[in-house]
């Protein structure tokens, strides 16, 4: 996935907050809705941006859809930023953003 595409994810304070969510752990859909004042279509959407960007993962137990966080996207973003603000070898960090953008759509 390209980075432009994780930054995008990013940068809306609903989605960041989902990912804050999961960081603690995998939530069912309805879970994380408790969590917002959004009709369940505007969250699905910002479910679907995640997945998108590869930030979430989905796996669907009987009716519920259970989302988690994808670690190694999440960490290789991170890489990006932390060069990005100096805080990384060039080598690492390039590393990283070449492994996003071979990431499959």
């Amino acid at each position: 996935m390209a980075i432009t595409e994780i930054f995008q994810a990013l940068g809306d304070p609903t989605r960041r907050e989902v990912l804050r969510l999961l960081r603690t752990r995998d939530m069912p859909a309805g879970e994380i809705a408790n969590h917002f004042r959004l009709a369940k279509s505007t969250l699905s959407g910002h479910f679907a941006t995640l997945r998108h960007a590869g930030l979430i993962v989905s796996e669907r137990h009987g009716a519920s859809i259970v989302y988690r966080l994808n670690l190694s996207v999440a960490e290789e973003t991170m890489a990006v930023v932390a060069e990005l603000l100096g805080k990384l070898p060039r080598a690492r960090a390039a590393r990283s953003a070449s492994r996003l953008r071979r990431r499959p759509a």
